[in-house]
């Protein structure tokens, strides 16, 4: 089992970086419905002098879920323990956890789809009664001991949301989904963090970098402190359109965000599979890639482009994904095999 304690003034990772992750939701950048949702739920909550609800929090990966959880404690004036659903093995790990916090603290489980079916029962009781069930001893001669839980508020983190169970789900009382960022907001992202980091940029460096984000904050941030150590070598420490340019070329990531392994998927149904469609096990063996890192990491960017298409028969790259790659679209593909032709006409 792994997780941490941290106190509302500290953030993970702040060692490395410190500034980086807002503090506050006001410094939050994006997501604004979410923000004012929960800046609504987090003053009720403190007028009150209660805990605040529980809070769901679900989108695709790098869009900020563990800041947001962060922001939460702090704006609660409370400290966060931070786990993840596959840490969690045993209902024992969750109950130690539980035990472990004070009064109005919050929870972060990040991917709690994860959770051991056994595990989540454990948490029902513990989120809707702030106690759970310990069974003592074996046999006939067991008997159960409802241990009392401070209030706390459980935060939980998920990509697969689909993938959660309905009783899970029922019992959050704040759900918020998070999408992926618009140019405007990465380009502020990315200067904002460019002066927190003594890095100069200007707006179409910023710009630059926001555009081959993915949508994803962590992304912008990740290729914001490639393109610092590219300037700060080889351009004279600042970032304009050029030195980004230059340093993203370097990286193989391309105009529209692709790197190396977008490009190798789609090549891989284009060439191997002659466009598809191709089962998501068979495409990831031929690219060498895990399931799960194809249909979580990859495909929700290509599909949001429009260069990739799910079927029930597998996966299939569109005119788009030909048109990138600077690969001719074969027309055929327009137009039904003659055996498939001829059951249309026949069922006709």
């Amino acid at each position: 089992m792994n997780d941490r304690l941290i106190s509302s003034g500290e953030l993970p990772g702040e060692a490395e970086e410190p500034a980086l992750r807002p503090r506050r939701l006001a410094d939050y950048i994006g997501q604004d419905k979410v923000k004012d949702n929960l800046t609504i739920a987090i003053r009720a909550a403190q007028a009150r002098s209660e805990s605040l609800d529980h809070v769901l929090l679900h989108g695709p990966p790098g869009i900020g879920k563990t800041t947001l959880s962060n922001i939460i404690a702090h704006e609660m004036g409370v400290s966060i323990r931070m786990t993840a659903g596959p840490a969690i093995e045993r209902a024992g790990d969750l109950a130690q956890i539980l035990t472990g916090l004070q009064k109005d603290d919050v929870l972060f489980i990040d991917e709690i789809h994860r959770l051991p079916r056994v595990v989540e029962e454990v948490l029902y009781t513990a989120m809707e009664d702030f106690a759970i069930d310990i069974v003592l001893g074996r046999g006939p001669g067991s008997r159960s001991l409802r241990l009392q839980l401070p209030r706390f508020t459980l935060v939980g983190a998920t990509t697969r949301y689909a993938l959660l169970t309905a009783p899970l789900r029922d019992r959050f009382g704040i759900t918020q989904r998070l999408d992926y960022y618009d140019q405007t907001a990465l380009e502020t992202i990315v200067t904002r963090n460019a002066a927190l980091l003594g890095a100069a940029v200007d707006a179409a460096g910023a710009s630059e970098i926001a555009r081959r984000s993915r949508g994803t904050p962590r992304v912008a941030n990740r290729l914001l402190r490639r393109v610092r150590d590219y300037a700060q070598v080889l351009a004279g420490g600042a970032i304009s359109r050029d030195s980004a340019r230059a340093a993203l070329a370097r990286l193989e990531v391309d105009e529209l965000g692709l790197d190396e392994m977008d490009r190798t998927i789609l090549r891989a149904i284009i060439q191997k599979f002659d466009g598809g469609p191709v089962g998501l096990e068979t495409l990831s063996a031929s690219v060498s890639e895990e399931t799960d890192t194809v249909m979580d990491v990859y495909e929700p960017y290509l599909l949001q482009l429009g260069f990739l298409n799910r079927t029930p028969r597998g996966r299939i790259a569109t005119r788009r994904a030909y048109a990138h790659l600077g690969i001719s679209y074969p027309e055929r593909r327009d137009t039904p095999e003659p055996a498939q032709l001829g059951l249309w006409q026949e069922d006709s």
